[in-house]
């Protein structure tokens, strides 16, 4: 019944987007240039853009802060800003499943960018000890099978620098008069990302051991890969279960005494009660480490950024592992 509603306002809002005529989204300043229009469903999409564009861009963040992504539904509002934008950015996995239905019921008037197509994808994985999840990111049928490929491509810096690029070079072509700015603009912030990827591969390769735990989802994969960190978790990335089995969290307990683990690690917007329960039993500490998936009011209030957010999750690393 919630997918037909959906489906239901979903085509609503392309009728309505029909009859009113899609207008000319690109709008122009007073001195002449373009003011281009982007929606984002995501805070690192957001933020890339809004960097690389400056002020000659106006982006929208579909999420709001503080949601948890994989339980938002877009409102008609936001699907008509979809329709008219002159770029959207979404992920093409999971958390923004409803992204193909709204693209197929009203041919958008702008350009669509996949930021899993900005980068080499990695298949979603279930860890030893892991919650077994039914339900997959992106699939693709091979040989019978399906693939699911983790979405959080972003948590990668690399990842994140190649993404901001592409944004930049799509913005440039959209316009053209500003092409270079945009570039330069997000030539810069990718360097800057760069240079703190760096500064996490020597920290990882000052440490004895690269095995974590998070009582929680892990949404880490693409970072976990992309440092040589082996993990335990208690759920996949994408998850919506909140409630592991006893059998669970008696492996990851007994993964921390085994390893010595000092910390056990959740995610931002968690009740990190599981995480809290292990700490317990095994006398250790608990550590957030935010993927930037989404933000909070606040955080969003005070500025916050991809690059400052992963700043934050260094330093909590170098304060929580020895």
């Amino acid at each position: 019944m919630k997918h037909k509603c959906f489906a239901a306002v979903v085509l609503a809002a392309a009728l309505l987007l029909t009859g009113c005529g899609a207008k000319e989204s690109v709008e122009q300043t007073e001195e002449g240039e373009k003011t281009l229009k982007i929606v984002a469903t995501v805070f690192p999409a957001y933020d890339f853009a809004r960097t690389c564009g400056g002020e000659d861009v106006e982006v929208t963040l579909l999420l709001p802060p503080g949601t948890e992504s994989h339980s938002y539904e877009p409102t008609p509002a936001d699907i008509l800003a979809v329709q008219e934008c002159d770029l959207f950015l979404y992920l093409g996995g999971a958390s923004d499943a409803w992204v193909d239905t709204i693209l197929s019921a009203a041919e958008p008037t702008g350009r669509t960018l996949k930021l899993m197509d900005c980068v080499d994808l990695l298949e979603e994985e279930t860890a030893e000890g892991m919650e077994e999840e039914k339900h997959g990111h992106d699939h693709e049928e091979e040989l019978g099978q399906v693939k699911e490929y983790d979405e959080h491509v972003w948590t990668s810096p690399r990842n994140a620098a190649q993404i901001v690029r592409d944004i930049a070079d799509v913005m440039g072509e959209l316009a053209p008069e500003s092409a270079e700015a945009f570039r330069t603009r997000g030539e810069e912030y990718a360097e800057q990302i760069e240079v703190l990827d760096q500064q996490f591969r020597d920290f990882f390769d000052s440490l004895p051991s690269r095995t974590i735990v998070f009582g929680d989802r892990f949404p880490l994969r693409y970072f976990a890969e992309e440092y040589d960190l082996d993990y335990y978790a208690a759920f996949p990335g994408c998850s919506t279960q909140t409630e592991p089995s006893a059998a669970t969290i008696a492996f990851l307990t007994d993964k921390v005494r085994d390893e010595h683990i000092s910390t056990v690690w959740y995610i931002e917007f968690s009740n990190h009660l599981v995480a809290d329960s292990i700490a317990e039993a095994t006398g250790t500490k608990t550590a957030m480490f935010h993927t930037c998936h989404n933000v909070s009011q606040e955080e969003m209030d005070s500025g916050a950024t991809y690059l400052s957010l992963m700043e934050g999750n260094l330093e909590t690393l170098r304060a929580n592992l020895p």
